[in-house]
Formats: structure tokens, sequence, C-alpha cells
């Protein structure tokens, strides 16, 4: 049976599982390799690298707190780019996820070598194995376990740094830079895939608590802890270990800590080593599972994948497809195939991420509302893009070669499966649509993100709501005169409220002589009473050459039209307070103008921000 998921993992959860996706090979396995390459300096390279991880956190935090869905790059990218696009990403996602969580179980091996005598790849096959059932029990049981590790995991760091500075020996640290500045970024890019797991909480994003606020907090947060600690632990290890025995070593932090704590502390920073690896895998199998997810509701995918265990509240399908797609990469792939394969298919993810705001943005989708904006933009986006093709390109040929087969492998797959599904239109037609002012798309992605911000804000419609659903709306081009445009709205409304015409019009008139009902520079609320009981409605429209209510008054644009019997005057003075409330957002009049049909004016008045208590009587 399907269900929803359920909203279970706070602040803390969040920050551990991206946090828990980046420390592993990164910190235990890299260091020696990069060391090689940019000498004592290495350090900065970890620096720089997560500065080009900036633009994409960015993104990927503005496109989450929007669309807070299961499925991450996939989910974006097919509503920005389109369904043939986000099958793409969604394979290419889901692959690349399970790649960096299947090398976090096979990185375990030059370490497990320190602790135990046991084939690596048995290990790995085991842990895969005990992982996917653990997150078959619920993604809170899976949200704890990784608080555990990753807690754990600094918690040891944080000894080795501290343990580790003061025999720290300055002439290890020279030359600082033997092969010049250039090397160190040429490193960064080499060691960006540490950084690889930062964005990938978004794919959680349906199950997190508050998720348009916590989920970007988490991601800076870890992004700052974890690039201040790899610099550090980086840093102690090249002040405490020979060039040369760094250079060649494959567990660079069990290494140095042997020189300052003896066989104990080799021993001590292994485990930690195991905590890193068991905790990227983890958090790898929790955000590879949703991308079938997401794939199966839009139709990509096949529909068994979104069932959702009535017990656990887990997606057991997807989960175990993925926990036995890790098993086989395990089991069959080459370590350093499987590490080269899994960043270039991470630099193409943070490229599209900067690519989907960019589209997103441009499309001016009423309806497209992040709770966080990305700073800097367009320029932060561009340098993302320029700055992860240029990686993709400096990956190699096989690499590159094999991502594209994946691209390839996907297109097919939509060409022969989804494209009959699915037929989705996506905010780049909306680019499009503003690029040659021809009229291209329907309403559907704008009903469809009116329905994510309903729920991610948790708005509980009442009585307000349903009568703004099936209210009027007029779109007028020229000017009119007041005279002229009560005459309208009295035609329109008088058969909906089965009153005469002529009668409601003097009703209007009366009550603009009273008083004009124009309240601030460019918005006018009419409201009467009528005869009768139980009649309720509401007109809205807008003009865009404006409305003269009085002489001395500046043309009005917005006008919310309220009229209702004696007996429904709760509701009425109910309706007048939603609508000054909806107006008094500060970009009210800017939205109200910009809209580009009466379905957007309409939801602008539907999610306008506002306490709801106009419950049907």
């Amino acid at each position: 049976m399907e269900r929803e998921l359920r909203r279970e993992l706070g602040l803390l959860d969040v920050f551990c599982v991206a946090t828990g996706a980046m420390i592993s090979s990164g910190l235990f396995v890299l260091p020696g390799l990069a060391h090689a390459k940019a000498g004592p300096a290495v350090f900065l390279s970890y620096l720089i690298a997560a500065i080009l991880a900036i633009p994409a956190m960015f993104s990927k935090a503005e496109l989450v707190t929007a669309m807070p869905r299961a499925g991450g790059d996939y989910f974006y990218a097919t509503r920005s780019m389109g369904d043939a696009a986000g099958t793409v990403v969604g394979f290419v996602s889901w692959f690349a996820l399970s790649f960096k969580s299947a090398f976090a179980l096979v990185g375990m091996g030059a370490y497990a070598a320190l602790v135990m005598d046991i084939p690596i790849n048995m290990i790995a096959a085991a842990l895969c194995v005990v992982f996917t059932l653990v997150n078959l029990a619920g993604i809170r049981r899976a949200g704890r376990f990784q608080v555990l590790l990753v807690l754990g995991l600094l918690a040891l760091l944080s000894v080795y740094f501290f343990g580790g500075l003061p025999h720290v020996n300055p002439m290890k640290m020279t030359p600082f830079m033997p092969n010049g500045f250039g090397s160190v970024l040429a490193t960064a890019g080499f060691v960006f895939v540490s950084y690889g797991g930062l964005t990938k909480v978004a794919s959680i994003a349906e199950e997190v608590k508050d998720p348009g606020k916590t989920i970007p907090r988490a991601m800076f947060l870890s992004l700052s802890v974890v690039a201040l600690l790899y610099a550090l632990v980086v840093l102690v290890t090249a002040g405490v270990l020979d060039a040369e025995e760094l250079d060649h070593a494959l567990t660079p932090i069990s290494d140095g800590a042997r020189v300052f704590m003896g066989g104990a502390g080799e021993v001590l920073l292994a485990v930690a080593a195991l905590l890193a690896f068991i905790s990227t895998a983890n958090a790898g199998i929790m955000s590879a599972s949703r991308y079938p997810i997401a794939m199966s509701r839009d139709g990509i995918a096949p529909p068994f994948f979104q069932k959702v265990n009535a017990r656990f509240g887990t997606p057991h399908f997807s989960i175990l497809s993925t926990g036995v797609f890790m098993l086989v990469v395990v089991l069959a792939l080459k370590l350093d195939l499987l590490v080269k394969v899994a960043s270039t298919l991470v630099m193409m993810l943070f490229v599209i991420a900067n690519l989907s705001v960019l589209i997103m943005r441009e499309s001016r989708i009423q309806n497209y509302q992040p709770t966080f904006r990305s700073p800097l933009y367009p320029w932060m986006q561009l340098a993302g893009i320029v700055a992860g093709v240029a990686l993709v390109i400096n990956m190699g040929i096989l690499p590159v070669f094999a991502a594209a087969l994946f691209v390839s492998g996907a297109l097919i797959w939509y060409l022969l499966y989804a494209r009959a599904n699915v037929n989705r239109q996506a905010a780049i037609v909306h680019v499009v649509e503003r690029i040659t002012d021809k009229k291209l798309t329907s309403y559907s992605l704008e009903t469809e993100l009116k329905g994510i911000l309903r729920e991610r804000d948790e708005i509980v419609e009442d009585r307000f709501d349903d009568l703004i659903k099936e209210s009027v709306v007029l779109d007028i081009e020229g000017t009119l005169t007041v005279e002229e445009f009560l005459t309208k709205v009295s035609d329109v409304m008088a058969p909906r409220l089965n009153v005469d015409s002529a009668n409601l019009l003097a009703l209007f008139t009366e009550r603009e002589e009273e008083s004009t009902t124009a309240l601030r520079p460019g918005l006018a609320i009419p409201h009467i009473v009528i005869q009768g009981s139980g009649k309720s409605d509401i007109l809205l429209a807008r003009c865009k050459g404006g409305i003269t209510f009085a002489e001395s008054l500046p043309p009005v644009h917005a006008v919310f039209v309220l009229v209702g019997t004696r007996d429904e005057r709760h509701f009425h003075l109910c309706a007048l307070m939603a609508i000054a409330q909806i107006t008094e957002e500060p970009d009210f009049d800017t939205r109200w103008m910009a809209a580009r049909s009466v379905d957007e004016l309409r939801d602008i008045v539907l999610l306008g921000e506002r306490r709801r208590h106009c419950r049907t009587e």
C-alpha cells in the first residue's frame, strides 16, 4: 500500500547525514595521494575544494526549500528541464550515490587490514546487507544510528587533531608548495569528491521536519565543520609524517596517529576510519533509495518502487534495490574505477543543481517560492557551472566515457519506457515562452508547486480558501472609471448571487458615495451587504491600466469585491481581515502585476501569508 513518508528528521539528524556522507575516503584515503601532488600545502586544497562546493550548496538549499520532495536532484531537474533530463539525472543520482557508498565500503579494506584478517570484499558485502536492513527498519532508526556514528567520528578526529598539533614538525612543512600554487589548485579538483555527499540530504527532504529551515542550516553547518576538520586533520598529518611515507600511504590518518599515540592510537584512528566509511555507506543507502521513489511517482520507474511499508514507514522495494545494486558494485568493480566514475557523476550533478536554479528563477513562475534564496544570483550559479564542467573534463577519458554510457542508458530507458507514461511541462518551457512571447504552457507545473507549498507551510484550508477557488477573476487590460468597473462587476456577480444586477450596482454605487473603498494606493476592497440569507461571494480583479476610484487618488490595480448577506457578517469580517493580511505582504503589488494568468492571480491569494480562521459554521 502506498503511504506518505514520515517527517521524523531534525537538524542534528540532517547535519549528521550530510557530514557522514562526506567524511570517509576524502579524509582517510585521499590525503596521501593528494600530498604527493601538492605537498604540505595540501590542506589548502581541501579548503579551496570546499569553496568550489559553495555554489551547488546554495543552489540545492534554494531548490529544496522550494520543493522539499523525495528524489532531490531528480525532482528539481524534471521540474526545471523536463522528463528526459529528469530521467537521466534520476538514474545518474541513484547510481552516483550508490557508487559513492560502495566506495566507502570497499575503502575500508586498508583500515580493516589493521584490525582484522578478513577479505575486504566480504566485509563490505556483509555491511551492505546490515545497512540495508537498518534502513528497512525505519528512517528514524537509520537517522539515530547516523547521529551516533558521526558524533563518535567527530570526537575521535578532535582527539587526533588536539593530540597531534603539539607534535607537528615545521621542518616537515617545507617546502610548503614544492610544485607551486598551480598544483594546489589542481589538487583541489582531485579532492573535490570529498564534498560530494554535502547536497545529498535534499533527497530525504520529504522526511525532514520544517525542511525550509532545517536543511539549509544543516548543509551550511556541515560544510563549515567538515571543511575545517579536513584542513586541520590533514595539516597535522602532513606535519607529523615524512613526505615520502605520506605520499605512498593508504592509511594516512592511522599512520599519523602511530607517530604520537603509538599502536593504540593507530588502532583508534582505524576505528574512526571504519566509523566514517560506515556512516557514508549508511547515509548513502538512506539517500540513494529515495530516488526510485520519486521516479516511480512520476511514471519514469515502475510503480512498485513507491510502495511504503505499513509497519516501518520505509520504501522497502527502493531500499532493497539500492542495497542489491551496491552489493554487485562492491563485489564486481575495482576501487580506482569506482572512485573516478563516482566523482564524475557527482560533478555532473553539481552542475545540474546550479542550472536548475537558473531555469527556475528565469521562468518567473509565481509558485516557485523558496524560503532560502541563493545570494549573488546568477553569478554564483554560473561560476559553479563553469567550475563543475572544468572538473569533469579533468577527470580523464575513461570516467567521462563511463558517465556517458550511464547517460545513454538512461535516455534509452526514457525512450522505451518512461516517455509513454509522462507528459510533464517543465520550467524551461516557461523560459522559452517568455522569450518568444507565445503561449506554450498549461498551468500544471504551477498547480503542482502550489500543492508542495501547501504541504511545506502546513496550510490547512478554510472557508475563505474555498470561496477564492470558486471566485471569478477579472484581468482587465485598459483603464476604467469606477462606474464602468462596478457595472462590469455587477453583471458578473448578479447571476452567481441570484440577484438583480441593477440592484447590485445601486448598492455598490451607494457604498462608494459614502466613502471610497480604495484603501491605499493601488488597492480597493468594495464590500456590500445584500438581502437574503446564506450568500457570500468574492470577485478578484486586476486592471493593468488602473481604475479611477477618485480623482484625488492614484489608479487602483488590485480589487477584491466582497458581497454577502447579513447572516454572513462574521465571515464577511473574517474575509476582510484575510484580504488585509495578504495585501500587506511587501511584494504583493509586484507579484500581482507580474502574474501571467488568472490562475496565478488566484494562487497569490491562496498562498498568501495569513492566519486561517475563516471556518465553516
